[in-house]
């Protein structure tokens, strides 16, 4: 009986996490899906220096470095992104 029991459970785990290890059924990520991804997290960290500064945690001085430094960052994403997009590389969906 037992060993039934742990048949059913082995299957039940495979069956639940088999979708997420199907290359099948993944998303095919295309480069311009992953800058996206990479500018998104530019922008989130952006914010989050903001708050941060407002709060007073940094020093102004450290803070605009830090902020032309994302800033550069996101600007060399964007201009990947913009130059795959122009040779017609689009997202995969």
């Amino acid at each position: 009986m037992s060993f039934l029991a742990g048949i059913a459970l082995f299957l039940g785990c495979f069956t639940y996490i088999w979708p997420e290890r199907n290359p099948f059924v993944q998303a095919d990520k295309t480069r311009v899906d992953s800058l996206r991804e990479r500018k998104e997290s530019i922008y989130e960290n952006l914010r989050d220096l903001n708050f941060e500064y407002l709060a007073g945690k940094y020093p102004e001085q450290d803070y605009v470095e830090q902020r032309r430094t994302l800033e550069g960052e996101a600007a060399a994403v964007i201009a990947q992104m913009d130059a795959l997009e122009a040779r017609g590389i689009k997202r995969a969906r």
